[in-house]
């Protein structure tokens, strides 16, 4: 699989991830102000510099807003966009396949059906505002251990195994979900379920976000440690080993670490396409295929570029909120086609 950037020089990683950051935290701040009730920016950085040194906003309106509303949907908004382009461009590369994307395992689907079981029967009630998020973490950790029990079963996980049992896998549980919402009784819940599959921000809540932020946090810890496994990776099977790479064990690794970052980031937020696509391509592009310098650059942009889509999806249609699945899909695939039309992939499928 080639990711040269053909053309053009590449751009220095280090001032590049100093601007995106800025770029962000700004974002960040301006977001705040944005949304069915516009704000003063002026009001916005006054709460953030009360709660910020240990008070409370003056404005107790704009406190709320700012503070309990807004403030965890944009944090976990960076997180989730975040961790999406890094699991993506790690997929990428263990599959070997450029247009895989983070929920080619059916992770995504096996959530849909654990989120399903808890807005249409009522399961894991008991655990009040975390019924939702566990439910559909347990699903996608089921899925996440079917399709890698049938993997291995079927003698051991290569990257076409791999994809093929990911899709069959995906439009067998998308169908489970189809089939309890199918026999709901309750309308309401026909719609939340469909909200939820398409992606939202709107339960996020401050006590979900530390847990979110762990897990993206270990799994970028970890990626950067095995960045030189991952590119001798990309470049095949054969070139790993001879570089003295364990092709096998880093395979269940990624497969492992990238189904349970997926798990935690669907589990609050829902399904959200082209995040995990489009955004390490944008890196690559910028800063060529070593993932030393794709995997930084990628979650920074995957933070940026979903915190403004989440933006876009409250104010587009204000008051009421436009699933998030929406905004990436009309903004990602002209953006995706366009970056396929100036760039040159090889893929050699082999199955090992």
């Amino acid at each position: 699989m080639s990711h040269d950037r053909p053309g053009g020089r590449r751009v220095p990683t280090g001032p590049l991830l100093v601007s995106l950051a800025v770029l962000t935290l700004v974002s960040a701040v301006v977001s705040l102000a944005l949304g069915s009730e516009p704000l003063e920016v002026a009001g916005v950085v006054d709460v953030l510099r009360a709660r910020l040194s240990g008070g409370v906003g003056a404005d107790p309106t704009y406190d709320t807003i700012v503070w309990e509303l807004r403030a965890p949907r944009i944090i976990m908004g960076m997180v989730v966009g975040a961790g999406l382009a890094m699991a993506g461009a790690c997929m990428q590369t263990l599959v070997r396949n450029p247009l895989a994307d983070p929920y080619l395992l059916g992770v995504s689907a096996g959530a849909g059906v654990g989120a399903t079981l808890v807005i249409v029967l009522g399961v894991f009630s008991g655990l009040g505002i975390w019924a939702l998020s566990f439910g559909a973490l347990g699903g996608a950790l089921a899925a996440t251990a079917l399709v890698f029990g049938i993997s291995m079963w079927q003698g051991g996980i290569t990257p076409l195994r791999l994809v093929l049992t990911g899709v069959v896998m995906s439009a067998a549980f998308s169908s489970v979900s189809s089939f309890l919402v199918f026999f709901s009784a309750d309308p309401r819940a026909t719609q939340s379920v469909l909200f939820w599959l398409l992606g939202s921000l709107s339960g996020s809540v401050w006590d979900q976000i530390l847990p979110s932020v762990i897990v993206v946090a270990v799994a970028m810890a970890i990626l950067l440690a095995l960045h030189s496994w991952l590119d001798a990776l990309a470049a095949g099977a054969d070139v790993a080993s001879a570089l003295g790479v364990p092709v096998k064990a880093l395979r269940v690794g990624l497969f492992v670490l990238t189904s349970v970052l997926v798990g935690v980031l669907v589990a609050v937020s829902g399904g959200i396409g082209f995040v995990g696509l489009v955004v390490p391509h944008l890196a690559r592009i910028l800063v060529g295929a070593l993932h030393r310098n794709v995997l930084p650059v990628a979650a920074v942009g995957g933070a940026l570029f979903m915190l403004w889509v989440d933006v876009a999806a409250r104010v587009i249609v204000r008051p009421q909120e436009i699933p998030l699945s929406v905004v990436t899909g009309l903004v990602g695939a002209p953006i995706f086609l366009f970056l396929l039309g100036r760039r040159h992939y090889s893929y050699s499928g082999g199955g090992e």
